[in-house]
């Protein structure tokens, strides 16, 4: 009897030394994080290839049309300005000088003109009263014929006179012209991004083919867009006032009011192994401009189609050949199935057939271990939200 039992407790202890054995050397569940396949919304989108930049709609590099030395600087890195405001204005008291001269001229122009035309209307005058008197023979034919002579002659003058007027009102506009050469102003409204000019400094405009920095930078930030290159592959199917999503690095959230407003004419083939065609997209939403500057880099996502309330995964847990890893809650492990997939952009991906409403699929399939068959276990024992 002893026997039997002393047999008994060396089994007992064999059996739990194999236990605790393999309870030590059981393999150990992989931490994942899984998603619930659900309904939403799905897109087709292109996105760019490279990252783009934000622009102002109008910008304008401006220089006086004539060089010298600037008299008068009216403005500030940072200030608002209105169209036709003089922003810089050079040394040009000549100029103003030939002005006034030639605004002179036209006063006394338009004196003599006055002047020839009263007398020729006078001479007029004077000839009809004589034609009368010839029929009443109180004066000679000769007489009349001369007083005639005399009043055509003083209109001639009189319309030489006006003439006269007219090349001096055109002096005028010369002379002012000439002194608009000497100063900036403001081609529509906007902002002042930069001053590259000193009070009492020289300026001069760039020589052809030499490009110069501007006196003044002056942006219109009340418009903007960004401008960002497409793969040739993707532009075929972009055409103007399709909708766009913006992104920004510097910013969280995406901005979705934006429009193609232009999608270039040709192929930049500059890296020949990347051609691309330039889109603007334009932001139209005055909320979407708060706190943007141009200079930000940007990306722009294109929807080219859009379906609603299907069957959807994310597109980071799908494998290549449209593949998922789907959780058997049974088993606590792992096994890939393949789908068939719709549309598709960066965040989910539409599933046609294969998979089910419900179904957990793991989104980090890059973790060491995550394979068919292998034993897992959901992060924090939840779900990602959808």
């Amino acid at each position: 009897m002893r026997t039997i039992t002393r047999l008994l407790l060396i089994l007992l202890v064999l059996g739990a030394i194999g236990i605790g054995g393999w309870y030590l050397t059981r393999p150990k569940p992989i931490v994942v994080t899984l998603h619930t396949i659900d309904k939403g919304r799905v897109e087709s989108t292109v996105s760019n290839t490279r990252v783009g930049t934000i622009k102002a709609c109008r910008r304008a590099y401006l220089a006086p049309m004539a060089g010298g030395q600037v008299a008068t600087l009216n403005v500030r890195e940072g200030d608002e300005v209105q169209t036709g405001q003089i922003l810089l204005e050079i040394w040009n008291d000549d100029h103003k000088a030939e002005v006034q001269l030639a605004e002179a001229e036209v006063k006394a122009a338009r004196a003599r003109t006055r002047e020839a035309c009263t007398s020729a209307a006078g001479a007029e005058r004077e000839a009809a009263r004589l034609r009368r008197l010839v029929k009443d023979r109180m004066v000679s034919e000769e007489n009349a014929d001369i007083a005639e002579t005399q009043a055509e002659a003083k209109q001639a003058g009189c319309e030489a006179s006006r003439a006269s007027s007219l090349v001096s009102d055109a002096r005028v506009q010369v002379a002012r012209a000439t002194l608009e050469r000497t100063m900036v102003r403001a081609p529509f409204a906007g902002t002042v991004a930069e001053v590259n000019a000193e009070l009492g400094g020289y300026v001069t405009p760039s020589p052809p083919g030499i490009p110069t920095l501007p006196a003044i930078d002056l942006l219109d930030v009340s418009c903007l867009y960004v401008s960002a290159p497409i793969d040739e592959v993707d532009a075929p199917a972009l055409k103007i006032g399709m909708q766009a999503c913006v992104s920004l690095d510097a910013f969280f959230d995406r901005r979705c009011e934006g429009v193609v407003r232009r999608v270039a004419p040709y192929v930049i083939d500059t890296e020949k192994q990347a051609r691309t065609v330039e889109v603007e997209v334009e932001l139209r939403n005055p909320e979407d401009l708060k706190n943007l500057l141009p200079g930000y880099s940007a990306d722009i996502e294109i929807a080219l189609d859009a379906h609603e309330d299907v069957l959807r995964v994310p597109t980071e847990a799908v494998l290549e050949d449209n593949r998922v890893l789907v959780y058997e809650e049974a088993t606590g492990r792992i096994s890939e199935r393949k789908f068939v997939a719709g549309l598709r952009n960066w965040n989910f991906t539409e599933v046609m057939s294969g998979l089910t409403a419900g179904e957990r699929i793991v989104l980090s399939v890059g973790r060491e271990g995550v394979k068919t068959g292998a034993l897992v276990e959901p992060e924090n024992g939840t779900d990602t939200a959808p």
